[in-house]
């Protein structure tokens, strides 16, 4: 049987059509999802959307999931033409079908990663974690829920590191250069409108350092000389998923529709500055990028050494301000929305300051 249109809303999804799309190892071939009792959106996600079904079965022997996580495109035209323009959604698919087996991080079980390349529409059908809670970026996190993500990121790019391999997806991006034109380009083109709208809430000093960057930019963005690995790209607290239950696994890691071929320090970087409260994050950040980078090493790592790692943390602290101007300019406007980008700018914005950034700069 032919497989359904990829082109459908959450709330029209029927029995019929997600057990088409649905692929679950080891249930019975009877299996059958007769009803959907319930469904509601989940999570803060500005390009996506995610749904929460809650399934009946018949023919199960009981290992089927009383519930599964959908995740479609924006409703926004805004935040949708910049998740299937931009490759966000598309990034997201083949994060899952060809990078996730290849890494040792802890994802969402997926059941179906599908995208029409020609239109945008996607559906990813995971494992509902619903014994874990999202992170939260405007409240921050703890010291010892950072350093369960400092194990993540180690496990996400140790098995990539150096790998030759990764400039032949596509996906992942393009030549480094090009690219920097291209970030050089759209930060300067979107500052005015961030400059607009925050001027009056941001940190002057922040605000001051992120129009100072405008000018290196592009160079920034491709200056180290650390191999390359499998990025993240947005690694932060809306995006992971603590375990709240014995049973459930400590952390999980999601949202891939910013993967990219980059520095792993520059997640790392991202994390500390835009999840830790200023204080927790200046008293401990050392001790915190040294468990990533022993985990690269027990990983199979060498040849980089604890004076490199550090340079490139500092370096990489602009990556918070880049997401922040960016993004809060190509996705839909939210009052969440706003103040975590302020949340994220003045994070990024004040490590920057705190660790001497603007030295490294070109």
């Amino acid at each position: 049987m032919a497989r359904p249109s990829l082109r459908i809303h959450p709330r029209d999804v029927t029995p019929e059509w997600l057990g088409a799309w649905l692929s679950i190892e080891g249930l019975p071939p009877a299996a059958k999802i007769t009803a959907i009792t319930h469904r509601e959106n989940v999570g803060t996600g500005q390009m996506a959307q995610n749904v929460r079904f809650q399934l009946a079965w018949e023919g199960d022997d009981g290992r089927a999931p009383a519930s599964v996580i959908g995740k479609f495109p924006s409703d926004d035209p805004t935040s949708r033409g910049t998740g299937s323009e931009q490759g966000g959604y598309r990034k997201e698919v083949e994060f899952y079908r060809q990078i996730a087996p290849t890494v040792d991080l802890r994802t969402p079980i997926i059941h179906a990663a599908e995208i029409d390349a020609d239109t945008g529409d996607f559906v990813l059908l995971m494992e509902d974690l619903c014994e874990s809670e999202q992170g939260d970026q405007l409240t921050g996190c703890s010291v010892d829920e950072a350093a369960l993500a400092m194990d993540q990121a180690a496990r996400l790019h140790a098995p990539r590191w150096g790998d030759p391999k990764l400039a032949g997806f596509d996906f992942l991006g393009g030549d480094p250069e090009v690219m920097a034109v291209g970030l050089d380009q759209i930060y300067n083109a979107v500052w005015p409108g961030f400059e607009k709208r925050y001027a009056g809430r941001l940190d002057p000093e922040v605000m001051a350092l992120a129009e100072r960057f405008r000018k290196t930019v592009g160079a920034w963005s491709h200056a180290l000389d650390t191999p390359h690995t499998v990025t993240h790209g947005d690694f932060r607290l809306d995006n992971l998923l603590f375990g709240r239950t014995p049973s459930a696994p400590p952390l999980v890691v999601v949202d891939f529709q910013t993967a990219g071929r980059g520095y792993g320090a520059g997640d790392v970087s991202y994390f500390l500055g835009g999840s830790l409260p200023i204080g927790a994050r200046r008293a401990e950040e050392e001790r915190l990028v040294r468990l990533w980078w022993e985990g690269l090493a027990a990983r199979g790592v060498e040849g980089y050494g604890w004076d490199a790692c550090w340079r490139d943390y500092r370096h990489r602290t602009y990556g918070g301000v880049v997401m922040a101007v960016v993004a809060s300019q190509v996705v839909v406007q939210t009052s969440r929305g706003d103040d975590m980008f302020i949340a994220m700018a003045e994070g990024a914005g004040r490590q920057a300051i705190d660790l001497e950034a603007e030295r490294l700069l070109a």
